[in-house]
């Protein structure tokens, strides 16, 4: 069988800088950062105060109160960005085959709100007293059944669950399920809602998050030497992917093309990536074979950079390690610099940043660069300012804890 190409043709999201297209390209395009102060609960106890926290969002806008009850908070924000993503691609479900549409839906916790309000309901009130809903509502796998039930479609779906890589493993699992005949189209990408009180405790005892409480925009600092951390953020992306003819025989407008991915494990650490960068290596070289390039056809990569002393370093030695000399002419950025780091919804969020640089040949910043670490390799970050530049195809990075990998090389569209 020959493998088939797979298309992206509508995007959704939700994410702490807006929640369509135009608003969230615009604030990570000009640098505006999505980090403030937690409004969601009390944190004068805790280290960490700041976070990517969505505080524009109101589901009862979205959902009637009894269906609202069903739904843990990023089962929520995956319907709300699967709604956009159908109405940008145009995809009117009487017309097609449901058993050909599937829903990979990724998740680095799941339903952590739920989990935390009917904890504290059992120790106040005893077993009997929590919600019969309470497992389905908590369940990695809620937001693809969700969407998937939402939309009466019968393909396969499935949540992938890989901490921060999450969301592009699904992304690239769909890819896979279009490529050999599986099905003809996915709602694919990643949904996360853990800013609660535990989630934030866990993330701070690790003293993995930044703790610039006074400076919440300033605090998300990747490949800059005075970093301290990432911040933790909430969100979703989803992408509708099609194959190609699919997408030609209902008049669709394809937005890129993903052209390859790539995956490895560290086999390393329960959280530090592999110091020197190697199995983040691997995936991008697996993701280059894949698609068939060389790494000098790639114009720019955006960097998983999450802000932390171990990630960064490891990231750009891993840049290095693949493309060599053309690593000084790349143009890399991290977008978590903006909106802060959605675990495991990053990787589409940053697939659709992908899309949208591709869309408008605009290199997005990494805002909060003013001293380069140079045990990041000099490599160019795009510090603090957007740049013009025509771009054909780059290279998405997505790492996360216990030494998941996953690149994806998206491509602008050409027939």
């Amino acid at each position: 069988m020959t493998k088939r190409r797979v298309v992206v043709t509508g995007i959704g999201v939700i994410s702490p800088v807006g929640h369509d297209r135009e608003t969230a390209w615009a604030a990570v395009r000009e640098g505006r950062s999505g980090v403030k102060t937690i409004t969601a609960f009390d944190t004068s106890e805790f280290d960490v105060r700041i976070a990517g926290e969505i505080q524009d969002f109101d589901p009862l806008q979205h959902f009637d109160k009894r269906k609202l009850n069903r739904r843990d908070r990023f089962v929520q924000f995956a319907l709300v960005a699967a709604e956009q993503a159908i109405g940008q691609a145009r995809l009117d479900f009487d017309r097609e085959d449901r058993s050909r549409i599937g829903a990979f839906i990724g998740t680095g916790i799941g339903g952590l709100h739920e989990i935390e309000s009917q904890h504290t309901r059992l120790v106040k009130s005893g077993p009997r007293r929590t919600s019969p809903l309470m497992i389905p509502k908590l369940m990695t796998n809620a937001a693809a059944g969700q969407v998937a039930m939402r939309y009466n479609i019968h393909g396969p779906s499935m949540s992938i669950s890989s901490a921060c890589a999450s969301s592009s493993h699904a992304i690239a699992e769909a890819v896979q399920s279009i490529r050999w005949g599986t099905v003809d189209v996915q709602l694919c990408g990643g949904s996360e809602a853990a800013l609660t009180p535990l989630g934030l405790s866990g993330f701070q005892q690790m003293k993995a998050l930044s703790t610039r409480n006074d400076d919440p925009p300033g605090a998300s600092r990747p490949f800059d030497a005075s970093r301290d951390g990432f911040v933790m953020a909430e969100g979703a992306a989803i992408l509708i992917l099609e194959d190609l003819d699919h997408a030609r025989a209902r008049a669709a407008e394809p937005l890129a093309e993903i052209a390859g991915y790539g995956a490895s494990s560290d086999a390393y650490h329960i959280t530090l990536p592999e110091p020197e960068g190697k199995g983040a290596a691997l995936a991008m070289r697996n993701a280059l074979a894949d698609a068939g390039l060389q790494p000098e056809q790639i114009d720019y990569v955006n960097a998983h950079g999450t802000g932390t002393q171990a990630g960064d370093s490891a990231e750009a030695q891993a840049i290095v390690r693949v493309f060599g000399d053309h690593a000084q002419k790349l143009a890399i950025s991290s977008s978590k610099s903006v909106f802060g780091h959605l675990l495991g919804a990053s990787g589409a969020l940053e697939s659709a940043v992908c899309i949208w640089a591709l869309q408008d040949n605009i290199v997005p910043p990494t805002i909060n660069l003013t001293e380069p670490d140079p045990d990041c390799c000099g490599l160019d970050f795009v510090p603090n300012e957007a740049r013009q530049r025509e771009l054909h195809t780059v290279i998405s990075n997505s790492f996360g804890f216990g030494g998941h990998n996953v690149s994806l090389v998206i491509r602008k569209f050409a027939d």
